[in-house]
């Protein structure tokens, strides 16, 4: 079986042979005098290597000349193959991946919707509290969800590897909580109710880890994994452009809009159900087409009935008959696919000219060939890669989850006043000394919070896939992830930044909004490399394919954690910041952060998904190409 031996030298970090490597005039050995003439060696393939022969004095000479072109050429091979950078095209079972996506878009549309106008929202709840205060509560809310997660993400993935529930149970009943999550909080009155709400969606949303574990059981050929685990990023992107848009034009539309809406009894005693229940909808949309269309992916799990899935057939047969009765034409088309193992006869059939195979289903499925058949226990997941993964995991989790809580919070902060100074009697004295937020209103807000999911999308669609590939996972991992100190330093200059309007009126100008596009530009970097390469070290630092979710659901624990104890440790040390006149201090603790986990990075290796072998499993190699 591949890959069970460990030299110590990650893959990654492995370059093509040079021919020095083979230049030794002495590549014999003595061999054991009672060996047959003839006696082969076969390498890892099972294929004849390097054959033996038997000199006149008993000594055994090796003949390597046949043996060392050959290994040239199968080190090299990898080598070219390896540069060429996988097209979205090429990815392997997209229906699905497009189901996952459109489940983990919905997501972070109600996390980053609620976010463009969480500040203003804490206000109208109680327009008594100092700005200070409203900050910490923003932290609170914020880390609430996080905070939840981190106590049942790995009850979740226990329940995602188990083989009475399975990854898509654990989907649906985390989106179906998302969804009465998200009406709640819409319709809350009180920070409490607020509160509660969001600890209910944390509570029942396990679903990052699983889809993580999904993907990585639809895609295992590693050469496609740049792609792949880019999807959950990506998706998060285009939900941060999207999102905070549709947060900051629909709250409050009463006050927002009184010509239109001034005069409606539901707008002005829900200012904030709006954008919710729309988030909803998209909630709705999502968890039907998982139940329709999603399949499962444990195991032991695959031939188990769905009945969603029986009716997501029966409806795409209805509706595809429908639409071949209306687009017609004469056409050759193989009566089974070559999945059924059933002739490829041909019949004239009424079809479109751009059928195919894949979009017929099956009418029976084969079954899959289990990789393992028992379960590695709980006490040997955490082996010294999987701890010190988790490690740096946390360290990122920590201070881009903060950066995320503190960036709309800073954006909407009052800007400082020099005739009304908070604190009384302050004066900024640069290059420390300073306070003050942007003062932006939500739907400025909403605007400067797309421009991370801009930046960030472009890049995971052209640049990442094409310097993963060259660089490799780890070495990209590490490169980017010295921006993050660079980015949390300069962000606090944003208050002192010179603006078109004068205090306290919001910073308004070209020269605000270049500064901003740039400090995002370089936290965004980061970002876009240093996520999907994490997720896919947690993925393939897992000891055992049978503990995958567990893994994953760790994973999102470890997350959490980090997502709960930062905002609400940096928002209160930022409404801290705010009233002794040091903005910048809680930016730069994170920067300080950021630094811990770049060296933290530097002990974490890229594992093989399958590094502890039980009585039973099957090799797999397609999953460690």
């Amino acid at each position: 079986m591949s890959g069970r031996n460990h030299d110590g030298v990650d893959d990654e970090d492995r370059g093509p042979l040079s021919d020095s490597d083979f230049d030794s005039d002495k590549e014999s050995s003595a061999g054991d005098p009672t060996l047959e003439p003839g006696l082969g060696v076969r390498d890892e393939g099972g294929q004849d290597a390097a054959p033996l022969v038997a000199s006149r004095a008993g000594a055994l000479n090796i003949d390597t000349s046949a043996a060392v072109s050959e290994h040239r050429q199968r080190t090299r091979r990898p080598s070219n193959s390896s540069k060429k950078v996988v097209a979205w095209r090429d990815l392997p079972r997209k229906k699905q991946l497009v189901v996952i996506t459109l489940a983990r878009l919905s997501e972070p549309l109600v996390q980053t919707s609620l976010q463009s106008y969480m500040f203003y929202q804490l206000r109208w709840f109680d327009p008594s509290l100092p700005d200070s205060t409203i900050s910490s509560q923003a932290g609170v809310l914020h880390a609430s969800f996080t905070a939840a997660q981190f106590f049942t993400a790995m009850m979740w993935g226990r329940v995602a590897d188990s083989t009475w529930a399975g990854r898509k149970t654990v989907i649906l009943i985390g989106l179906l909580g998302t969804l009465f999550s998200c009406v709640g909080y819409g319709f809350s009155t009180s920070f409490y109710q607020a509160l509660f709400f969001r600890c209910l969606g944390g509570a029942t949303n396990g679903n990052v880890g699983v889809m993580r574990t999904m993907i990585s059981e639809i895609v295992r050929e590693k050469k496609y994994q740049s792609r792949a685990f880019l999807i959950l990023p990506m998706t998060f992107n285009i939900g941060v452009i999207i999102g905070p848009v549709l947060g900051g034009v629909l709250s409050d539309p009463a006050g927002s809009y009184p010509d239109v809406f001034g005069k409606v009894e539901f707008l002005l005693r829900f200012p904030y159900a709006t954008p919710n229940l729309v988030s909803a909808g998209f909630l709705s949309m999502a968890l039907l087409l998982c139940w329709l269309f999603l399949e499962e992916t444990h195991d032991a799990l695959q031939d188990r009935r769905d009945f969603g899935i029986i009716l997501g057939q029966k409806l795409t047969t209805v509706f595809t008959t429908i639409f071949r009765r209306r687009r017609t034409s004469v056409a050759y088309t193989p009566l089974h696919s070559r999945a059924t193992s059933i002739s490829t006869d041909l019949e004239m059939s009424p079809v479109t000219p751009r059928d195919s195979s894949e979009d017929v289903p099956a009418t029976k499925k084969p079954t899959a060939k289990r990789r393992y058949t028992n379960r590695l226990p709980f006490r040997r997941i955490f082996t010294s890669n999987v701890t010190l993964t988790f490690v740096a995991h946390f360290f990122l989790a920590f201070h881009v989850g903060t950066f995320n809580s503190l960036w709309f919070v800073f954006l909407s902060t009052p800007v400082y006043n020099p005739s009304d100074p908070d604190p009384p009697g302050f004066t900024p004295k640069l290059p420390f000394r300073f306070t003050g937020g942007l003062g932006l209103p939500p739907r400025s807000v909403g605007m400067a919070m797309a421009i991370l999911g801009v930046i960030g999308i472009t890049m995971q669609l052209f640049l990442y896939p094409r310097l993963s590939s060259r660089y490799g996972t780890v070495r990209s991992w590490r490169t980017c992830l010295f921006l993050f100190p660079i980015a949390y330093t300069l962000i606090p200059f944003l208050s002192v930044v010179p603006s078109t309007t004068a205090p306290p009126s919001p910073k308004t100008g070209a020269w605000i909004w270049m500064a901003i596009a740039g400090v995002l530009f370089i936290q965004v970097t980061g970002r876009t490399f240093a996520l999907p390469a994490q997720t896919i070290l947690v993925n393939n630092c897992t000891p055992h394919p049978s503990v995958l979710g567990t893994v994953h659901g760790l994973g999102q624990s470890v997350s959490s954690f980090a997502r709960t104890v930062g905002p609400i440790l940096c928002g209160y040390l930022y409404g801290l910041g705010l009233s002794h006149g040091l903005v910048g201090g809680v930016f730069w603790g994170l920067a300080g952060v950021a630094v811990c986990g770049l060296a933290a990075s530097f002990f974490v290796r890229e594992g093989n998904g399958h590094e502890i072998w039980l009585e039973g499993d099957e090799d797999d190699d397609a999953g460690n190409r």
